[in-house]
């Protein structure tokens, strides 16, 4: 039997979602990687399976995997989130849709036309919750993973259900992305490798972003890194604890609300075409 999937992107973030609620889909790495290959696959950042909700899932619309074009399967994807709230909201007609993942609980919400806001829970700001391989003030990390004048400043890691480490930078197209993104991803500080984020504060509600994407490389966009560069910011009070992120893709709105310390993510889904897998 063929398989249908649905193409999507969150800001160029690009995602193919796979239908497992019927009929079960366990790609192998092998096959993911084949998929995800731009020349002689798909090609997608990253691949969404929606499955049936686990056994504790009462209340729950879906479950969610996500696999890395490298072919690792990974806890979080906060675009991918964000394209499926979207697609079960359209679904159901209704404005709210609960997503299970490994990395918990997902709300999200109808935000406006296209527009999705995804409540990512309390962000991990420990040492071991991000994890780091030994004790580390995750504010300002001493130590120094890249020599470059660019990422002088000590760089700041979060968790947001997958590990970020986040380098302020006084100018983000001058940084040393491709270079210094595929060295810092896989420092043995970080014995899960990490998503390396470059930003720049432009002002106290408005932050420039880069991403190397831990297993996908250089992204348009990537959600969790939004998260991420907004509360490592945030917690050294270079911005509010809202701001425009401003990705290659597009604008994200983060909020890191006082009230509960949950981030909240907001912006657009798009389809791009539907097809079936090869």
């Amino acid at each position: 039997m063929s398989r249908p999937f649905l193409k999507m992107n969150g800001l160029g973030n690009d995602f193919v979602v796979v239908e497992a609620r019927s009929a079960p889909f366990e790609p192998s790495a092998d096959q993911v990687r084949a998929l995800g290959d731009r020349d002689h696959g798909i090609g997608f950042d990253q691949l969404i399976v929606l499955e049936p909700p686990g056994p504790d899932g009462e209340g729950v619309d879906v479950r969610v995997r996500f696999w890395n074009s490298d072919g690792e399967e990974v806890l979080a994807c906060g675009n991918g989130t964000r394209c499926v709230g979207w697609l079960l909201m359209q679904a159901s007609g209704g404005d709210r849709a609960v997503i299970e993942s490994k990395a918990g609980r997902l709300i999200a919400t109808r935000a406006g036309e296209r527009l999705v806001s995804v409540d990512m829970g309390r962000p991990g700001l420990d040492w071991r919750d991000i994890p780091l391989a030994r004790e580390q003030d995750s504010r300002a990390l001493d130590v120094v993973l890249y020599e470059d004048a660019a990422l002088a400043t000590a760089p700041g890691c979060v968790s947001m259900g997958n590990p970020h480490v986040v380098f302020f930078t006084p100018d983000v197209d001058a940084a040393p992305v491709t270079t210094a993104g595929p060295l810092v991803e896989h420092h043995p500080l970080f014995p899960e490798a990490v998503n390396v984020g470059f930003a720049q504060v432009i002002d106290r509600g408005r932050i420039r972003l880069k991403v190397w994407e831990r297993g996908a490389g250089l992204t348009k966009a990537c959600g969790t890194g939004a998260c991420a560069a907004l509360v490592a910011a945030a917690r050294r009070d270079l911005t509010d604890r809202s701001a425009v992120i401003v990705t290659d893709g597009g604008e994200l709105l983060i909020e890191w609300r006082a009230e509960d310390d949950h981030v909240i993510m907001t912006g657009p889904a798009a389809v791009d075409y539907a097809g079936e897998l090869p």
